[in-house]
C-alpha cells in the first residue's frame, strides 16, 4: 500500500526518476506494485476458502462469486465517480457504443476490476492441488500469448490504449495471483520456516521471467532492417511484435537483455514487442518476474514480522484496511494534488506534498481502524 502511495503521487512529477514511473517498456519499481496486489488477492482467497473446506464445509461458490462481482461493481462505480464529468461529456458528444467500448477497454479495467476478473478466473482452481494451480498458471500464460499474437497486443496499444493488460489482462495476472495461493500453502504448512523456501522459489521465478524477456533484444533496430510500420499510431511497435520473424532470429548478435530495473533503449533503437516487460500489455515475462519478486518481498516480511517480531503500526493500518486505503488515496489525490504542480523543479516541495498525501490516507484509515470499521466486499 505504501508503495502504491509513493508511485501514484510522486510518479506524476516531472522530476521523478524513471524507476518510479510507468513507462510501459520495462519493469520499473512502479510496475511491481500491482502484481503484489494480485499476489495478496490470491493468498487471501486460498486462505479463506481453504480454511472453510478443511473445517468440513463445502465450496461456497455462490458467496465467492457474489463477492467478486461485488468488487467489480465497486470498481465500475468508483472509476465512474472519479471521472464523471468527462464521461458525461463523452456520452453527449460521441456514439454510445464508442464511449462504452473505451470505458471497458481502458477506464474501468484498472486495479480493482483486474483483481475481480483475475479472482473469478482462478476461482475454479484456487483450492485445487498445487500441481493443478501451477498447470493453470502456465496454461493461462500460453493463452495470453496466443490472444496477443491473434490481436490483443496491437489492440491494447491502439487508441484508446489499454491499462494493465486491458480486458484480457486477467490471463497473465493469474500468475502472481496463483503464486500467492502457493505461498499461502507454504506458510500454513511450515509457518516462518517457509520464508527461505518462498524466497528461493521467488528468485527462481524472477530468473524465469527475466529469461523470458530475452526475446526483446531480437527487436533491436538495425540500419538495414525495416522495423517501422506505416501507421503512426503503432510507430513504436515492431511489425512482428509477438512471434519474431526468421530474419530476426537469424540476425541475433548474441546481445542479452538488460538486468532487471535497468531501462531499455528507446523505441527508435528497439521496437516494442511482446517479450519486453510491459505493464500496459501485461506480457507474460513481466507478471512472471513480478510474481517472483512478490514472493521474495513476502518472504522477507514474513521473516521480519513473524520471525523477528518487528512491525510498524503504520503499515498494519494501511494493510488491514487496504480497500479503504485504495479508495482514500484517490480522494487524497483530488484534494492534495492541486496544491503541488507536477512541473515543479523542487524535490523538497514534491516530498512535502507526498507527506501530506500519505498523512491524509493514514489518518482516515487509522480512524476507521480505531472504530473497527473495515471496508470489504
Amino acid at each position: 500500500m505504501f508503495g502504491m502511495l509513493l508511485v501514484n503521487f510522486l510518479g506524476g512529477f516531472a522530476i521523478c526518476p524513471r524507476i518510479l514511473r510507468h513507462t510501459n517498456d520495462y519493469c520499473s519499481y512502479a510496475d511491481t506494485i500491482m502484481p503484489q496486489f494480485l499476489f495478496a488477492a490470491g493468498f487471501a482467497m486460498r486462505l479463506s476458502l481453504g480454511k472453510r473446506l478443511e473445517s468440513g464445509g463445502k465450496m461456497p461458490w455462490g458467496r465467492a462469486i457474489r463477492r467478486i462481482l461485488g468488487l467489480a461493481l465497486v470498481a465500475i462505480v468508483w472509476y465512474t465517480i472519479g471521472d464523471f464529468s468527462s464521461i458525461v461529456t463523452n456520452f453527449r458528444n460521441k456514439p454510445t457504443l464508442e464511449v462504452l467500448g473505451a470505458l471497458f477497454k481502458r477506464h474501468y479495467f484498472q486495479t480493482l476490476l483486474h483483481i475481480a476478473a483475475t479472482s473469478l478466473w482462478i476461482l475454479p482452481v484456487v483450492t485445487a492441488a498445487w500441481r493443478v494451480r501451477v498447470a493453470y498458471a502456465i496454461a493461462s500464460g500460453i493463452l495470453h500469448f496466443a490472444v496477443s499474437w491473434w490481436f490483443n497486443f496491437v489492440w491494447v496499444h491502439s487508441n484508446p490504449t489499454g491499462i494493465d493488460g486491458g480486458p484480457l489482462g486477467f490471463l497473465s495476472w493469474s500468475i502472481p495471483a496463483l503464486c500467492g495461493t502457493l505461498a499461502c500453502d507454504a506458510v500454513r504448512q511450515s509457518g516462518v520456516k517457509a520464508a527461505s523456501r518462498i524466497a528461493l522459489s521467488g528468485v527462481a521465478i524472477m530468473l524465469l521471467g527475466w529469461l523470458m524477456s530475452m526475446g526483446t533484444v531480437l527487436y533491436n533496430v538495425k540500419p538495414d532492417a525495416p522495423n517501422l510500420v506505416n501507421d503512426p499510431v503503432h510507430e513504436k511497435l515492431a511489425i512482428d511484435p509477438v512471434i519474431p520473424s526468421r530474419d530476426r532470429l537469424r540476425s541475433w548478435d548474441g546481445t542479452i537483455v538488460e538486468p532487471p530495473f535497468v531501462p531499455p533503449p528507446d523505441s527508435n533503437h528497439r521496437k516494442w514487442n511482446y517479450w519486453m516487460m510491459s505493464q500496459r500489455t501485461a506480457n507474460v515475462s513481466y507478471p512472471t518476474f513480478a510474481a517472483g519478486l512478490s514472493l521474495v518481498i513476502y518472504a522477507l516480511c514474513l521473516w521480519i514480522c513473524d520471525g523477528q517480531g518487528l512491525n510498524l503500526g503504520f503499515f498494519r493500518t494501511l494493510g488491514t484496511n487496504s480497500l479503504a486505503a485504495y479508495l482514500l488515496h484517490e480522494v487524497a489525490g483530488w484534494i492534495v494534488s492541486p496544491y503541488f504542480p507536477r512541473k515543479t523543479s523542487s524535490v523538497g516541495w514534491a516530498m512535502f506534498g507526498f507527506g501530506c498525501f500519505t498523512l491524509f490516507v493514514y489518518v482516515f484509515c487509522r480512524l476507521l481502524e480505531r472504530r473497527r470499521w473495515y471496508i470489504r466486499v
